[in-house]
């Protein structure tokens, strides 16, 4: 971080104050790119005591001493002290300069120049100066634009997730947001937004080296952001940045800096902790779900976040809130209070929040003795009260909460069962409240679900039971639910009967008078394949 916003010592050469003195480079022509932090001019055989690194000496030698003892005594202090380079005109005191001074120049490592022309130092020294002022005022515009782009997020209606993404993608690099004891709230990778495979990876990495040692990985820029309570020293999370794709350099501090500010306030207004870290491991769920994850490292990177099933099956679960709920309540309160209801299952669990697609996806270790079935049971039981705590689900809602249990299997089915599992839970709405929906049974659901839009598909609803709807805008009793009932029994009379509390004659009366309605044969199994896919098609489309 020390190669930016200054000037280096190749282009202070070429600025006109120092080029009209005709420089020659004499040693260390390899590292002219150092940067320059300050220039300052001086004859006294005490400078390097004054100096403090970074500097580009300016000097007729006076102060060189006049025994090569002593000038190679007096480049090794200026090296030693990490000066960018001495500059030396030529003139009443060094008409050449010394081979002493050039040999210990060349072997510390220091860049030495000579000027065959005098220039006036006060010229020199102003403009150099003049340079690096604006390099730095072009550091801070650079990190200002990111505080103002992370501002904008945050007033448009974004958090903590978008803030960390804008600074990963100035950054090129990974970027973190850990509590102060070192526990992952939220990762953001470039370009990716969300927490991706990367990150994660690079996170585990992280923890390790910790692991090992407290210092941060070399490179890295580390930020505190302030908690805003009682006491000086009060942290509330820390930024963290690592240079993995790339060098960290002081305008990301000074970037990391600035959005600290911004997450602090964010912070302390929402008490995001709790949700960042749901949302976390939500996005980890769906990366998994979308491939973006590959099976071989998904084990290591749910450890990161803390599920460790062992050898046991994965069983995905998605919840998908009403569209109506899930704008408002707390997305924190749901994830705590699942996890607290699903504590006595005594399994390993994973549950995270998808705020923006009203989903809640889980995994869970379907543990030997315990049935997929008894599980589904549990889970969705818990799903329901953490939502109903969280105030993300009320009993007014038109369509109620939809629970979809995938298949049971290992981490390389685990994509793919959440995957389905949550296409299969938007497909179940509208379909009636149950506890939970099989995934696999819903398989043609969301076919038609699919289609939804096609006309094709609106037109065969209206083909197999318009005329039935129509009876039952004008007509009085409804026969639809009488339709639904004998196809939902396949046809069992009797038991459809007993479901409409009617009498057999009075069924097949109804039954008939549907017949006559649509043209069909009910008895027919073709018939009652097309009614069936029409009226699962009509809860998709109307």
């Amino acid at each position: 971080m020390e190669t930016e916003g200054g000037i280096t010592v190749r282009r202070a050469l070429e600025l006109p104050g120092l080029r009209g003195g005709l420089p020659e480079v004499l040693t260390c022509a390899d590292r002219l790119d150092r940067t320059v932090r300050w220039v300052h001019a001086g004859e006294a055989p005490n400078i390097p005591a004054l100096l403090e690194g970074g500097e580009l000496l300016l000097t007729t030698g006076l102060g060189l001493g006049s025994r090569p003892a002593e000038q190679r005594a007096f480049v090794r202090r200026l090296a030693d002290r990490g000066i960018a380079a001495l500059v030396v005109e030529l003139g009443p005191r060094f008409g050449r300069l010394p081979s002493a001074i050039v040999e210990a120049a060349r072997a510390a490592g220091l860049p030495l120049v000579q000027l065959h022309r005098e220039v006036p130092f006060v010229a020199v020294t102003e403009e150099i100066h003049t340079e690096i002022v604006n390099g730095h005022y072009a550091l801070l515009r650079r990190a200002e634009e990111v505080h103002r782009r992370c501002t904008q997020a945050v007033l448009g209606g974004g958090g903590v997730p978008q803030v960390l993404g804008i600074l990963a993608d100035f950054a090129g690099n990974p970027v973190f947001l850990e509590t102060p004891d070192g526990r992952l709230l939220f990762a953001a990778g470039p370009g990716t937004g969300p927490a991706g495979a990367g990150p994660l990876q690079v996170w585990e990495g992280l923890r390790g080296a910790r692991a090992a040692r407290a210092a941060p990985p070399a490179g890295a820029v580390l930020v505190e952001v302030p908690g805003g309570g009682p006491g000086t020293g009060s942290v509330r999370a820390r930024l963290v940045l690592l240079a993995v794709s790339g060098s960290l350099l002081t305008v990301h501090r000074m970037a990391a800096e600035r959005a600290a500010g911004i997450l602090a306030v964010v912070l302390m207004q929402a008490r995001q902790e709790e949700e960042l870290a749901a949302r976390g491991r939500g996005d980890f769920l769906t990366d998994l779900a979308e491939g973006r994850i590959a099976p071989g490292d998904a084990p290591a990177q749910a450890g990161v976040l803390g599920f460790r099933p062992g050898g046991d099956p994965l069983l995905p679960v998605v919840m998908r809130l009403a569209p109506e709920s899930a704008p408002s309540g707390s997305w924190a309160l749901l994830a705590r209070a699942v996890a607290e209801e699903l504590a006595g299952v005594g399994a390993p669990v994973l549950v995270g929040v998808r705020p923006v697609e009203g989903r809640v996806p889980l995994l869970l270790a379907l543990r030997p003795g315990t049935t997929r079935t008894a599980l589904a049971d549990r889970v969705a039981a818990a799903l329901r009260a953490g939502a109903d705590r969280a105030g993300l689900e009320r009993p007014g809602d038109r369509t109620p909460s939809a629970v979809v249990v995938g298949e049971a299997g290992g981490w390389e089915a685990a994509g793919a069962g959440l995957r389905h599992a949550a296409e299969a839970a938007t497909a179940a709405h509208g379909l009636g409240d149950r506890p939970w929906w099989d995934a696999r049974r819903l398989d043609i659901d969301l076919l038609l679900w699919r289609l939804r839009d096609q006309p094709d598909l609106a037109s065969f609803v209206e083909r197999s039971v318009g005329p039935l709807l129509e009876h039952d805008r004008t007509a009085r009793p409804a026969l639809l639910p009488t339709l639904e009932a004998y196809l939902a029994h396949a046809g069992r009379k009797a038991e459809a009967a007993r479901e409409l509390h009617l009498n057999r004659q009075t069924l097949y009366n109804r039954l008939a008078r549907i017949g006559e309605l649509l043209g069909t044969d009910l008895d027919d199994p073709q018939s009652v394949l097309a009614l069936s896919l029409a009226l699962r098609a009509r809860r998709h489309t109307g």
